[in-house]
């Protein structure tokens, strides 16, 4: 997967610098009304823990852990008057991270060892974005941008993978649906940029969290798991904008 990234990356690139000489009569990028692009790059998903918890007691010192994951995207950009515009994407994203739950004095009663909950998410995502032009002139530009962001979670491809509970054959289930908030600063050098950005997820993801209680010894099959968690994310991609 790293793999295929970086020949996307390069290519990207080519095809960045083949454009700069298309665009050489071009003053600014807005002297268009529609400009769509490509973009590829990098994530890490930081899942904020609301709730943890096994029958009523909540599980104590949760640790994140982040991995780096994979995007790839097609935009559309509509540019408005006076440095302002709206940008659409369809992106195809994945998302790695772990919870780390160490088997403590607090949390023995609960665990059988160390615990890990391991996240691999496969999301189709749909941003709406309004964003301000603070540089627009050829060839160099920097943009704020803001919005709200849908995912769609392609569970077939995700999962997420339990281990070190007294429970066993763990399984999550998680909501298909996921709306976040997105913020984020793009610098462009000619047709070439670079794009920074955080989503704050807005709800709980997860829908549930069931066992198979008829392979979990006693006491530990009478109880519930309870998991609340949001989905955040900090990316950085670089791309081509036509």
């Amino acid at each position: 997967m790293k793999t295929n990234a970086l020949i996307l990356l390069f290519l990207l690139l080519a095809a960045g610098f083949s454009g700069k000489a298309q665009a050489a009569s071009r003053d600014t990028e807005s002297s268009q009304k529609v400009n769509i692009g490509i973009k590829v790059g990098f994530n890490s998903s930081m899942f904020f823990i609301d709730r943890f918890s096994l029958g009523n007691t909540e599980l104590k010192n949760l640790q994140n852990n982040y991995k780096v994951g994979y995007l790839g995207a097609f935009f559309c950009r509509f540019n408005m008057k006076k440095h302002h515009f709206f940008q659409t994407e369809f992106s195809y994203n994945i998302s790695k991270g772990s919870i780390s739950i160490p088997n403590t004095a607090e949390n023995i009663p609960l665990l059988q060892e160390n615990a890990l909950v391991k996240t691999d998410i496969h999301s189709i995502d749909v941003p709406l974005l309004y964003g301000y032009k603070f540089i627009d002139k050829y060839p160099y530009g920097m943009a704020f941008f803001i919005g709200p962001k849908a995912a769609y979670i392609w569970e077939k491809h995700s999962d997420s993978e339990y281990s070190g509970f007294y429970q066993q054959y763990i399984n999550e289930e998680m909501r298909p649906f996921s709306f976040s908030g997105v913020v984020g600063l793009s610098v462009n050098v000619s047709n070439i940029f670079f794009d920074f950005r955080y989503e704050v997820g807005l709800h709980n993801m997860v829908k549930s969290v069931s066992y198979n209680k008829d392979l979990t010894d006693a006491p530990y099959n009478t109880q519930d798991i309870s998991l609340k968690r949001r989905h955040n994310v900090l990316s950085f991609s670089v791309g081509v904008i036509f």
